[in-house]
């Protein structure tokens, strides 16, 4: 199958790996390689006998911009694909995306959502939970020389490389016209994770709760959890974080 991936961060350039080693011939586009979203310079090449079409951009902010943003690269993106006879559209979104609309940027990945569903493709959405490799990074937005300060929101992370299996899989299947949530095997809050994390790599700071930390501090209940039809991936957090 001739499938161009969108995007070459964590995910993308994981996904473009293992659909090649799935004997797939497959096309990466970025900035670096002269694709720009935001113009539609180079799409039409990048798209060029494309089967399907995998988005794994992210928007360079997570603030207002993200909307147009997404408004603007969706709607190019599904221009030139429908220019290259592209049979499937495949997009990475996030579980509880439609449930968050006090933040700008799941407001913008739910645009993303809408714009692929009333597209002219048939498509699928895969929508992951929040990755392991980027709890670190999370605990860092709230954290100083002292203490760690995260909301106990609830979450149910997985490992980006499972995020990349789910992904696979759905490329190389029949368009969904529909919804995938894909998790990890345990439910945590935030600050548990931020204690795992800790005691993980020898940080004796404590993990302080706190309801306005960071940007999950805006979540309200489970709605960043799974439903009961999600695929659940097999590896857990704190054997990832020992490997």
């Amino acid at each position: 199958m001739k499938i161009t991936v969108i995007g070459t961060g964590l995910i993308g350039s994981q996904l473009a790996d293992k659909l090649t080693a799935q004997g797939h011939d497959v096309t990466t586009a970025s900035l670096s390689s002269g694709v720009d979203l935001l113009t539609g310079a180079g799409l039409d090449k990048a798209l060029a006998d494309a089967h399907t079409v995998v988005n794994v951009t992210n928007s360079p902010t997570f603030d207002e911009k993200s909307i147009e943003f997404f408004r603007t690269t969706v709607g190019n993106l599904l221009a030139a694909g429908e220019r290259a006879g592209v049979a499937h559209q495949v997009a990475l979104s996030i579980v509880g995306v439609d449930q968050v609309p006090q933040l700008d940027y799941y407001r913008a990945k739910l645009l993303q959502e809408e714009l692929l569903r009333g597209g002219p493709t048939p498509y699928s959405i895969v929508r992951a939970t929040q990755f392991f490799e980027f709890m670190e990074p999370t605990m860092s937005w709230t954290s100083d020389e002292t203490s760690v300060r995260l909301p106990a929101t609830p979450v149910q992370p997985i490992a980006g490389a499972e995020v990349v299996d789910a992904l696979a899989d759905v490329v190389t299947a029949s368009p969904l016209d529909g919804i995938l949530e894909v998790a990890g095997p345990d439910r945590f809050t935030l600050d548990e994770i931020g204690r795992i994390t800790l005691t993980a790599r020898g940080d004796d700071r404590p993990v302080v709760v706190d309801a306005q930390a960071g940007l999950f501090a805006a979540v309200q209940g489970d709605v960043l959890t799974p439903g009961p039809n999600a695929r659940l991936a097999p590896t857990h957090y704190r054997d990832w974080l020992t490997t």
